[in-house]
């Protein structure tokens, strides 16, 4: 790529959270942040809660941010990259608005965000950009100047992060005994979302059953199952299935849920099974507890030898597909000529989201695409 570390038009990197609780006191709080206008007693919060208060109140997911920022400004630092690393969430400290204030003093007017969600839905894309743009008219509000702000594509067919769930993958599956290894499954996990959301997800052209959301994800699982294959010479048998649902039981959400898969599975005879979270980016709660604390006891009941691959958090090569993600939207906003780098049959996601793409549940202003009031 010409002008390999350039990032102009570019002057900060902004990543971009969900946030977590990091102590007892914080998780109600917390959870009326995500839950801010549906109206759930605080008693109902905080019987939810119970999963963050098992693990101290603590969510992991703000350690692991961290880590990304350092592995972020390491790799930034080893290529000669200067471009300031700035971190934000949208439910808990540090707090979006006051990032992109604290950015905006620093005098930052172009700005590129760097979700942790790998792929095209609702809540992985759009929301974020809502918040986004929540958080630019609230500094409007204060008579700040605006930054220009624009959205890294979806990575998740990137090799950067592939690869890392690839080892992971190979790792549990070492880590069973030989004699039921070869009869593994692997069971690809993502977060179940509610079916019409799922059906929206992507672009307008391509919804439908799924959307992109489940093909994005099926093309994931196939990329490693084949990857395991060809360094194994083992073809293990795979199904994406479903983790973390939330919604209201008449409402239906993508299936099947992880615990039923594992009673299937184990009903059909088969030896053991590798859980792979390819949904998400770090070893968060939803993954501590859906899958290491709830899916493994049911494993357990059964007797089903089960392991849990890990996800790619703040590996090297993540941060370094960061870095090739940057540069390359940095090219393009500079006119220049790009290869994108993405693996399998889906090639690489849009760089602007279209009008119509991953809609809300009701019409709110989104930033960082081709529909943002703030271009």
């Amino acid at each position: 790529m010409p002008d390999a570390l350039d990032a102009t038009p570019y002057d900060a990197l902004l990543l971009l959270s969900f946030g977590g609780p990091e102590g007892p006191d914080d998780v109600v709080p917390f959870l009326e942040n995500v839950t801010r206008g549906r109206g759930i007693p605080k008693e109902r919060l905080k019987e939810v809660g119970q999963h963050y208060f098992l693990f101290g109140g603590v969510s992991p997911i703000n350690d692991q941010n961290r880590a990304l920022l350092d592995a972020l400004r390491k790799d930034f630092a080893d290529h000669g990259l200067n471009l300031p690393v700035y971190w934000g969430n949208r439910n808990w400290a540090p707090y979006l608005t006051d990032t992109l204030r604290e950015m905006v003093r620093d005098g930052r007017r172009r700005i590129l965000v760097l979700a942790t969600s790998a792929y095209a839905s609702y809540s992985g894309c759009r929301q974020y950009r809502e918040n986004l743009a929540d958080s630019l008219a609230a500094l409007e509000a204060e008579g700040l100047e605006l930054p220009k702000i624009d959205k890294l594509r979806h990575y998740f067919n990137h090799p950067g992060f592939v690869e890392p769930m690839v080892d992971g993958v190979l790792e549990s599956l070492a880590d069973l005994p030989e004699e039921i290894r070869d009869g593994a499954h692997i069971a690809f996990t993502t977060h179940s979302i509610p079916v019409s959301a799922a059906d929206t997800s992507g672009p307008a052209e391509e919804h439908g059953d799924g959307g992109a959301y489940v093909r994005q994800h099926l093309d994931v699982a196939r990329l490693i199952a084949d990857a395991v294959r060809e360094r194994t010479g083992v073809d293990h048998p795979w199904q994406l299935v479903y983790q973390s649902r939330s919604g209201a039981p008449h409402i239906p959400w993508l299936e099947p849920d992880i615990c039923d898969h594992l009673e299937e599975r184990h009903a059909a005879g088969v030896p053991a099974v590798v859980m792979a979270p390819i949904g998400f980016v770090s070893d968060h709660m939803e993954v501590l507890y859906d899958l290491d604390t709830e899916a493994t006891a049911k494993a357990e009941e059964l007797g089903l030898p089960v392991r849990r691959s890990a996800t790619v958090g703040a590996d090297p090569r993540f941060a370094a597909a960061v870095r090739d993600l940057l540069l390359e939207r940095s090219a393009v906003e500079r006119g220049q000529e790009v290869t994108p780098c993405a693996l399998g049959a889906l090639g690489a996601s849009h760089h602007l989201c279209p009008a119509g793409c991953c809609p809300a549940r009701a019409p709110r202003p989104a930033a960082a695409g081709a529909d943002s009031p703030y271009a």
